[in-house]
């Protein structure tokens, strides 16, 4: 029996995103389901987090994750191992996800029984902040070795998100990275970003995480 689906998903051909995205947002409310859009640049710990944030969860909400890549299915399979719904989606070599893009892989994943699906969007700070996925809400990760500096480099990503997971504080010893500083910067972009540093790999800060997320989820079902 397979662990889970691969799906092709396609550039939306609608050039009104927005509306689109508005209306998934709908549906999805109607359907109480959160949907969460988790961005990053590659090697940031996405799926580490994520996989320790279903394990923190997984007894109190019903989960399924898209897992979104230009290819492999890497990703899906370590998310399968946590016992949650996946599905690989791959994009045709798309650096992002758009709001029907999104909707093709709800549907394939199927919303059934859930209380909160994720879309781990493809790895980049640049394309998938220029597009609303129809999520309620979206966050990224930020590892320590990446440098404090990517507010300045990338500040539409910042300025789109929620929530700002400094990841891989476990390593703050032995890099030239200024939480404060970053902190500082990502909230003149975003005033009202919620910056919460972590370690995926030790679980430190997880806590805060996982309490805003259901939060959050709970607020939505409402």
């Amino acid at each position: 029996m397979e662990k889970y689906r691969v799906l092709e998903v396609k550039e939306s051909i609608f050039k009104n995103n927005d509306e689109r995205a508005k209306k998934l947002r709908e549906e999805m409310k109607e359907r109480k389901v959160f949907l969460l859009n988790l961005m990053s640049s590659p090697g940031s710990g996405k799926t580490t987090t994520l996989s320790r944030t279903i394990q923190m969860l997984g007894n109190d909400l019903k989960i399924g994750v898209m897992e979104a890549d230009i290819d492999s299915d890497v990703d899906a399979e370590t998310i399968a191992k946590t016992g949650a719904r996946v599905i690989q989606l791959h994009t045709g070599g798309m650096c992002h996800l758009d709001a029907e893009m999104t909707r093709q892989g709800v549907e394939a994943l199927g919303t059934e029984e859930l209380d909160l699906a994720v879309l781990e969007n493809v790895g980049n700070l640049v394309c998938p902040a220029e597009f609303d996925t129809g999520a309620a809400k979206s966050a990224m990760i930020l590892s320590v070795p990446e440098g404090d500096d990517k507010p300045l480099k990338y500040p539409l990503m910042f300025s789109v998100c929620d929530v700002l997971l400094v990841n891989k504080t476990d390593v703050l010893p032995y890099f030239d990275f200024d939480l404060a500083k970053c902190e500082e910067r990502a909230k003149k972009l975003n005033p009202n970003i919620k910056v919460i540093p972590i370690s995926a790999k030790t679980g430190e800060g997880m806590e805060e995480w996982v309490r805003w997320l259901k939060e959050q989820v709970n607020e939505w079902k409402k």
